[in-house]
């Protein structure tokens, strides 16, 4: 399974690299562009999250038709199009355009779609936690590596051409050595094909990775302001506050992955990472030294770490197999959407109240935020049965939906397997076999 997934965990963790890399040090360079102000700052630090968030679907649905493989290849042309942009940008304008063509290249959800394709069932859970993790470790390595990089090797645009370098090599490595996708048979009814819309479960996961994304990128908008603005840092210093940040980052991930996933307490990581955020925004609103301040952040990053792994695999938990590229695309909208929102509105804030007005607005909502999770399904575990299609009669396969204990089957056209997902307390693998096997 983990040699399937390496090289798409690449692709997806050298593309968030590359978004992820900027941010540590995007706002102090737009702000010091002619024309610049912390609301338009917050567009160009959010805005790619808008594009990202109108072209996930269309994205989606376009791999449906034409393949995953062209659909990412087409959406990493876009951004590394983009990037060099950004890179060449001589005021906020320009800088803007480059960013929302950046987020047009929205292939988040194609890439996690794929992973599903080429793993089985059972082994799903684990490659979204892997996706995940390699995501966060993306994030943590971008803070040190966006300030010294910029500090070191010709500032902000230095690291706009090194991101359209990385999505011109993602290209390769999806070319070179991504298996192509197996064939699925998708075998719901009619009935529920919109049920998504209706999933109070799958409504709480796209609330939550909305606000996780919002505040972060709020995050990362006033840390080099406030540090080089207010407690008078060089920006070349800005790695004393990455730097701890990632270490944290990293080693909060894996407990908290291994957790939720080995243990199924996705719910009690997700409500302490909720806790963290709250107390790290207590601190920031409280903070009147840079100490306390890199205190706050610190915090802050150890509860973004905490539920940044499991998110898009918790969502995808929540899906049948027909509907988990629509979901994971409406997820992932929620989140760009919380990123832009992040931007745009904490620098509109940012422009007519104080810091800490804002952070105790936040809290506010970290307390209706962890009532929401708290309320949360924790997902159903289930087994698979992989039943070669030759050994089972065709007309049968029907009776599957009004098996009791089957929560969903499908056909593997590429592998000639009937896969269906069950709960093992209402029936066996044996009875499925049973009730397939030909006369």
């Amino acid at each position: 399974m983990f040699k399937k997934i390496l090289p798409l965990n690449l692709i997806i963790s050298m593309r968030m690299f590359g978004l992820f890399i900027v941010l540590p040090v995007l706002s102090i360079y737009a702000l010091n562009m002619p024309n610049s102000s912390h609301t338009m700052v917050g567009i160009i630090i959010g805005g790619y999250a808008i594009t990202q968030m109108l072209f996930q679907v269309p994205f989606g649905a376009i791999s449906d038709k034409i393949g995953r493989k062209k659909s990412i290849v087409i959406g990493l042309i876009i951004f590394a199009i983009g990037s060099i942009i950004a890179g060449l940008a001589d005021n906020v304008y320009m800088l803007l355009a480059g960013r929302l063509l950046q987020g047009a290249g929205a292939i988040g959800s194609v890439i996690t779609a794929t992973i599903s394709d080429i793993v089985k069932e059972e082994e799903r859970a684990k490659a979204m936690a892997i996706m995940g993790g390699s995501i966060g470790l993306s994030f943590a390595l971008s803070m040190v590596a966006g300030p010294t990089i910029a500090a070191h090797f010709g500032g902000v645009p230095t690291l706009f051409f090194l991101v359209a370098f990385l999505a011109l090599l993602s290209i390769f490595i999806l070319l070179k050595y991504v298996p192509n996708p197996p064939v699925i048979k998708h075998t719901y009814l009619e009935n529920d094909k919109f049920s998504v819309l209706d999933n109070k479960n799958l409504i709480k996961m796209n609330i939550t990775n909305m606000l996780v994304k919002g505040f972060m990128t709020f995050a990362f908008m006033i840390i080099p302001i406030v540090l080089t603005k207010t407690y008078g840092w060089d920006k070349s210093e800005l790695y004393k506050i990455y730097l701890p940040s990632m270490i944290v980052g990293i080693l909060s991930m894996g407990p908290a992955a291994m957790i939720a996933e080995k243990r199924g307490k996705y719910k009690t990581v997700l409500l302490l990472g909720v806790l963290f955020l709250a107390i790290s925004y207590l601190i920031i609103g409280l903070s009147h030294t840079d100490t306390s301040f890199m205190i706050g952040i610190v915090v802050f990053f150890i509860g973004f770490n905490l539920q940044e792994p499991i998110l898009q695999s918790l969502a995808s938990k929540y899906a049948k197999v027909h509907q988990r590229g629509k979901v994971l695309g409406i997820f992932n909208s929620f989140g760009y959407f919380g990123t832009f929102i992040g931007g745009f509105v904490g620098g509109m804030l940012l422009d007519i109240v104080s810091l800490s007005s804002i952070s105790y607005g936040i809290i506010l909502l970290c307390i209706a935020w962890a009532i929401m999770i708290f309320t949360l399904d924790n997902p159903a575990k289930t087994k698979i049965a992989y039943i070669h299609i030759d050994d089972t009669d065709h007309a049968k396969h029907k009776d599957l939906h009004q098996l009791k204990g089957c929560k969903e089957w499908y056909i593997n056209d590429t592998e000639k397997l009937v896969v269906v997902k069950y709960d093992e307390d209402e029936v066996s693998e044996e009875e499925i076999q049973r009730l397939l096997a030909k006369d």
